[in-house]
Formats: structure tokens, C-alpha cells, sequence
């Protein structure tokens, strides 16, 4: 899967930087799954369909009432066709400058928030909808007066949400420009139990497969595909032990595709099969 540099992709000229830029996105296949280095901070207006995002240390999964306001950073995100025929969302990038004037105009200092939840979920309404459809990369490419619509729609957006969720928007918007580097051993270990792959979580470190397996067993003391496995094996154990669930029920949310790869990996480890818990 190749790494998908946003925004970057979408300008027209590759080498020139903007601080303020929108997108329209559609997409008509039925799933799309990405790996994503968001260089600047987002809003993906969700207009149709569905988008699940892994961030570091969490997932978020919204739908078409819904909106996202992500930080950036490396994410794997998958988009998903809804009822329609098509995905829609509207992508409003903007720069951490553009951002640190707004917050030096309009709010106080604020300490930020210590959570490190890279995302903020916004509850579409009337006003967020008018506001998407007069966003619109066609609207301003023409214009003489572009940036400064543009930097116009910013400003608003970001009152009407400072306006709508309060103190809880105002200290997210400056976490955005916190600089805080995440732990490596936190995203190892908010990963255990899920259904990433070993170089898919070594994407959220930020560091390459390679680079990511050595800086493992230096903190660890083990290789991590044998770490995770015996780490998510026993997770496993622990969930049909509780009696409430079957192995069906269980091998893709600890990483298996298959149930029989599931039993031979369980029966070699315990000695017994996952059926015989």
C-alpha cells in the first residue's frame, strides 16, 4: 500500500506551498484503504458515505452527519460507499501559521488538552451545511481575490465551531499547535489487541518496517511479530475463557485472516485448540 502525501497530491503545482486550500473528493469504488502523511491540519466535511480513521493511539469511524477535524500526522484511513453510488467529502486544509494567527486574534492563552486524541468529531447541522456547499475548490480557483476568500471561510468556520462547542473546541484548536512528540512505546501498546499489520503500526510510528523492528527489540527485548502474536494469543485465550465467545467470533479482531491459520497458531501455543476452551 503506498503512502499518500495530503495535500500535497491534489495541487497543481507539486513544489507550491498554500496555507489555506480545499478539495472536493469523490470516489466510486466500494472501499478505499490509505495510507496517509497529512502534512497540514484538516477538516473533512463528510458530505455521502463513511470514513473509519486509525490515528496512533486510537480509530475513529464517522458518518455522513458527522465531520472531522483531524491534526496532522501519519493515519490509515478507509473510505467506504454508503447507500449512494458515490463518496463525498470536502477537504479544508490549513497551515499551523494560518492557525496561530486566528488563535492570537480571537482566543486567550489556553493550555491544551494532555489526551492525545489527534481527531475532533463535529455534529453536522443546518448552518455546517450551508457552510460545505459554499466550500468548493471551483468556487475560488478562478478568483483574483482566492486567499482572501478563503482565509474568509476559515474565520468563520472556525467561530461558528468555537461559538457552538466552547472551551473544549478553543483547547483542541491549540493542541493542534502543541508540539508534542507521541511515545513509541504508547502506540505499541494501544495496538496490541487490534487487527493492524506489523508494518501498518510501524506507519503510525512514523518510521519504516525496517527502522521500526529494530528500535522494537532494542525497547522490547524481542522480535515484534513473535511479541504481538503471544501478546494477542493470550488476549484471545482470555476472551473464550470468558465463555461468551467463539473462535469465529474472535481471529480477525487479534490479527488472523482466517480461522484455521487462528486454531494452528492457538493449538501450537496452548497445546489445545480454541474450541476445546
Amino acid at each position: 500500500m503506498a503512502i499518500e502525501n495530503i495535500p500535497e497530491i491534489y495541487f497543481d503545482t507539486p513544489s507550491k506551498s498554500k496555507d489555506i486550500f480545499v478539495y472536493d473528493f469523490k470516489m466510486t469504488n466500494d472501499v478505499v484503504k490509505s495510507k496517509v502523511n497529512l502534512s497540514m491540519n484538516m477538516f473533512s466535511f463528510l458530505q455521502v458515505g463513511k470514513k473509519q480513521v486509525h490515528f496512533a493511539n486510537t480509530s475513529k469511524a464517522v458518518n455522513s452527519e458527522q465531520s472531522l477535524l483531524l491534526k496532522k500526522g501519519n493515519w490509515l484511513w478507509t473510505e467506504l460507499l454508503d447507500t449512494e453510488a458515490i463518496y463525498y467529502c470536502k477537504l479544508f486544509f490549513f497551515s499551523e501559521k494560518k492557525l496561530t494567527d486566528f488563535l492570537s486574534k480571537y482566543t486567550k492563552d489556553v493550555k491544551p488538552y494532555q489526551e492525545k486524541v489527534p481527531y475532533f468529531v463535529i455534529e453536522n447541522d443546518d448552518y455546517i451545511a450551508s457552510f460545505i456547499s459554499s466550500l468548493s475548490s471551483k468556487t475560488f480557483e478562478n478568483s483574483a481575490y482566492c486567499d482572501a476568500m478563503l482565509s474568509l471561510k476559515f474565520e468563520e468556520i472556525l467561530l461558528y465551531l468555537l461559538d457552538k462547542y466552547g472551551s473544549e473546541f478553543e483547547h483542541y484548536l491549540h493542541a493542534l499547535i502543541f508540539k508534542e512528540v507521541s511515545p513509541f512505546k504508547n502506540i505499541v501498546e494501544d495496538h496490541i489487541h487490534s487487527n493492524l499489520k506489523l508494518e501498518e503500526i510501524a506507519f503510525l510510528c512514523n518510521m519504516s518496517l525496517s527502522t521500526f523492528k529494530r528500535h522494537f527489540t532494542a525497547e522490547y527485548k524481542e522480535a515484534p511479530g513473535k511479541w504481538l502474536k503471544d501478546k494477542r494469543l493470550q488476549k484471545a485465550k482470555e476472551l473464550l475463557q470468558g465463555g461468551d465467545l467463539k473462535p469465529s467470533d474472535i481471529y480477525l479482531d487479534i490479527g488472523y485472516n482466517n480461522l484455521s491459520n487462528f486454531s494452528i497458531a492457538f493449538k501450537n501455543k496452548f497445546g489445545i485448540s480454541p474450541t476445546e476452551i
